[in-house]
């Protein structure tokens, strides 16, 4: 038992790669996308161009690695949780190694004795990675406090070598076996010659990965960190114990379904999947990212209704030139496709040469995104959505409608025809569609954090006003 209590626990391995690294400043939607890109600009860029012919990889609480290629030629180690490694290796042979002492599974050959290896409770769930080949040595993690998380990347060779001594420890405590495998692969290796053109072109392609994500693929805090930080600094106890329930249940939804999409994702990189199961698995994908969005917009206005002067837009400073045209360009596919889901179908109108407006456009398309299912989740199968952009005065005009016949100004809508209830301050439900929705007031309120004025006529028709900017 002492020998357990002993093990080394995975938390020390993220704080010995965060040594000397300044202080974090991130929220966690913003690190995981930093965490998406960093393996991207990693497998996609610099371990495809490397040429070694073999390495070693060791991970936590997810493959992390998800090109064949590199599969096939990395001898990998994965601690992951109980449950989850059982998922994995029944649903899909990506963790084939069974933990130390079994037998593999059929699966094995493909991924080259990849193992898997017990998560222990104290060693936490932050994404970590260690890639050991001849010319590249790098490590990854997420790390830190809430409202201080990290990306941390380490190139530098006496960090990772102390991170290969405590790993050697874990393993010799946990499964002497893999211990022994472990050295033998990193001895096979020869000498190790970190090229240090590979380190330096990391973090410029990076920056390229995440100025080109779409910008829907993962939710951004409202409040900018040092902002909310100043706010949050003076603000008193939480006016609602339900709005901390609340963030609390949206947070726990969208945890599982995050990991159910980085599965489904490393599954979709393989190339002998049948044509009916990437299709199935490119659903259950696109269904992931709209519940996650969705929950993390009904998250966001449950954290804006606990902060100070929360009513109010943010800060001219916060905002910036937005090419409204160029985001609907960009969402109008992603759209089609979700309604499509639905048997809708979406008709995109956009004046020409239209000026752009003050807001802030990564966050300003998630609202969209949550706009947009909003409106269409409640409307009949058959029904055309149409969305118009065009100039009003000194605005924008965003118009949002179906071909269902608009109700009179001021008349019942056909979200009050259908029985919508209000439940708080933050959420409407719909019990003829089983829908749980943000509510009118919420949806106001985070677009006129953004500049933006909401308004809504009939049910069927939406109008957001956005100031055009001037400078």
């Amino acid at each position: 038992m002492a020998g357990f209590l002993s093990i080394p626990a995975l938390g020390e391995l993220r704080r010995l790669l965060g040594q000397d690294v300044p202080p974090g400043h991130g929220d966690e939607d913003g690190v995981r996308r930093q965490w998406w890109a960093a393996l991207a600009t990693l497998q996609e860029d610099l371990l495809t161009t490397s040429a070694s012919p073999q390495g070693v990889w060791l991970a936590s609480p997810l493959p992390a690695l998800y090109e064949p290629a590199l599969l096939q030629r990395l001898q990998g180690w994965v601690w992951a949780p109980p449950d989850l490694s059982n998922l994995l290796q029944s649903s899909a042979p990506q963790l084939p190694g069974g933990p130390a002492g079994a037998a593999k599974t059929d699966g094995a050959d493909a991924l080259m004795g990849l193992r898997r290896l017990a998560l222990l409770k104290n060693d936490g769930t932050d994404p970590l990675l260690i890639v050991i080949t001849p010319r590249l040595q790098v490590g990854l993690a997420l790390e830190g406090p809430p409202e201080g998380r990290r990306l941390l990347v380490r190139f530098d060779a006496a960090v990772l070598s102390s991170a290969l001594k405590l790993l050697d420890r874990r393993l010799q405590q946990q499964s002497p076996a893999d211990a022994r495998q472990l050295r033998q692969a990193l001895q096979a290796l020869g000498s190790l010659d970190n090229d240090p053109g590979l380190a330096l072109r990391f973090w410029p392609l990076l920056a390229q990965r995440l100025a080109s994500m779409a910008p829907s693929v993962t939710l951004q805090p409202m409040l900018h960190p040092r902002r909310r930080h100043q706010e949050t600094a003076t603000s008193p106890e939480p006016k609602d114990e339900e709005l901390a329930l609340l963030e609390a249940l949206t947070h726990e939804v969208r945890t599982p379904l995050a990991t159910i999409r980085t599965l489904i994702r490393s599954l979709l990189r393989r190339s002998d999947l049948p044509t009916v199961v990437r299709q199935r698995l490119e659903q259950i994908d696109s269904e992931c990212s709209e519940q996650i969005d969705r929950f993390g917009l009904i998250f966001l206005a449950a954290e804006l209704q606990r902060q100070p002067g929360s009513g109010q837009p943010l800060a001219a400073s916060d905002l910036a030139r937005t090419d409204l045209s160029q985001l609907l360009h960009q969402l109008e596919e992603l759209w089609q496709r979700q309604l499509q889901r639905r048997d809708l179908k979406l008709e995109l109108t956009i004046a020409a040469e239209l000026p752009p407006v003050l807001s802030d456009p990564s966050r300003l398309a998630t609202m969209l995104g949550g706009l947009m299912d909003r409106f269409s989740r409640s409307l009949p199968s058959g029904r055309l959505v149409r969305l118009s952009l065009q100039p009003a005065g000194a605005r924008l005009k965003l118009h949002l409608a179906s071909d269902e016949p608009e109700a009179p100004a001021g008349g019942p809508s056909t979200a009050a025809v259908e029985g919508v209830e209000r439940v708080g301050p933050v959420l409407s439900w719909n019990p003829a569609t089983g829908s749980l929705q943000l509510s009118d007031q919420a949806t106001r309120q985070l677009f006129h954090r953004l500049g933006g004025r909401l308004t809504e006529r009939g049910g069927t028709s939406l109008t957001v006003f956005f100031p055009v900017c001037r400078t």
